[in-house]
């Protein structure tokens, strides 16, 4: 089995990679991996999507790391999205990646595949949910099956995944990481 974490964060290895990891780590038996969105997104013609043909033909990524990244997750068991709180939402780096993938979305790659959401703001109340509700939106307009991070262990759950800084003080969030790749592993195992 193989799962794929997307750090939609331009802080490569800050709260959002340690959420993912904290995930990923625990996948026990799983190849993991973690895709880091800015640096796909800074091998690419635009920097945004502008929509340049229709249907999308790839032209603004053929051959970049974004069309690895977008590989990746098609050949990905179950996909764990990370963000961190932007203005109550997602990163515009995460935003762009699922703009620039709309070609996968009519392959209808993602139909069904598991997703599951982590994030990390500055303050309790920060705009964690709003944020994981943004990524459940994108996700839900490709087709994948949301997950959230409830498992019999642990309890039924909420969104995703929703820490305040610094993750790793965040006792509540470390056990919903592990109540989340428990989930996960179940849901891939089927």
């Amino acid at each position: 089995m193989y799962i794929v974490g997307i750090n939609g964060s331009p802080n490569e290895m800050g709260e959002t990679y340690y959420l993912l990891n904290e995930v990923l780590k625990q996948c026990e038996g799983c190849e993991t991996e973690i895709i880091n969105v800015g640096k796909c997104l800074m091998d690419t013609k635009t920097p945004f999507c502008i929509n340049c043909s229709v249907p999308c033909n790839k032209s603004c990524y053929k051959g970049t790391d974004l069309e690895t990244a977008y590989d990746k997750m098609a050949k990905a068991n179950a996909i764990v999205f990370g963000s961190p709180v932007y203005f109550g939402s997602m990163s515009g780096q995460l935003k762009t990646f699922f703009d620039k993938g709309r070609a996968l979305r009519g392959e209808k790659l993602f139909i069904g595949k598991p997703a599951a959401f982590v994030t990390c703001g500055a303050s309790m109340f920060g705009g964690q949910e709003s944020t994981i509700a943004a990524m459940h939106a994108s996700a839900l307009v490709y087709g994948m099956t949301i997950l959230g991070p409830g498992s019999n262990e642990f309890d039924a759950a909420h969104l995703g995944v929703c820490a305040v800084k610094p993750a790793k003080d965040d006792q509540w969030a470390n056990k919903r990481c592990s109540s989340l790749a428990k989930r996960i592993l179940r849901e891939i195992s089927k």
